[in-house]
């Protein structure tokens, strides 16, 4: 099964389910900036102990492979789990939404996207950005992750709310990263 295939069946699932969500990750830059080959699923969704067993029921074995357990424990702790679909061995992440201030904005700016057909609820092109380079300082400064800001930069330069992007650059702690990105960027003019 293709990876728009894949997308397709996860989103279809999560709209039956009621459960919201956003598309994000390196599926998602590569859509808003260079396209390149990624074998990464990342989804943001909204789930809690309140409705993690929605989540759980929605996702039917033997089509998905995951723990029940391991689902609860992720939204407890906030943190990320994955399902596998059986049939081809892909790994889909989920993150679970956080009330923290960046979170909810981020999630509140998703809109629709075209992907292979189908309407997607991905991340924008800002706040890719911006997690982009968040995960790069986490990582020591993966050039993966900065090489992916610096696409969707420049493929959206024209469309880009850089008064948003300085504001959360400056309060996720990553000024530094994004001000050397728009110098790559400009410098390659």
């Amino acid at each position: 099964m293709p990876q728009q295939e894949l997308v397709r069946k996860i989103t279809a699932i999560l709209d039956k389910a009621g459960i919201d969500y956003m598309l994000t990750g390196s599926l998602v830059s590569s859509l808003q900036g260079e396209p390149r080959s990624t074998h990464d699923i990342d989804f943001i969704v909204e789930i809690d102990l309140s409705n993690v067993s929605k989540f759980n029921s929605a996702f039917s074995i033997p089509d998905f492979y995951f723990d029940d357990h391991s689902i609860i424990d992720a939204v407890r702790r906030n943190e990320m789990f994955n399902i596998i679909d059986s049939m081809e061995g892909f790994k889909i992440d989920f993150w679970i939404l956080t009330n923290t201030p960046f979170d909810r904005s981020r999630f509140s700016r998703r809109y629709n996207e075209d992907i292979g057909g189908i309407s997607v609820f991905v991340s924008s092109p800002e706040d890719t950005i911006l997690m982009k380079l968040y995960w790069a300082k986490l990582s020591g400064g993966s050039e993966k992750q900065v090489g992916d800001a610096l696409s969707v930069f420049e493929v959206r330069a024209a469309e880009l709310d850089l008064m948003y992007i300085d504001y959360w650059a400056c309060e996720l702690r990553i000024e530094d990263l994004w001000s050397k990105l728009k110098k790559e960027a400009h410098g390659s003019d």
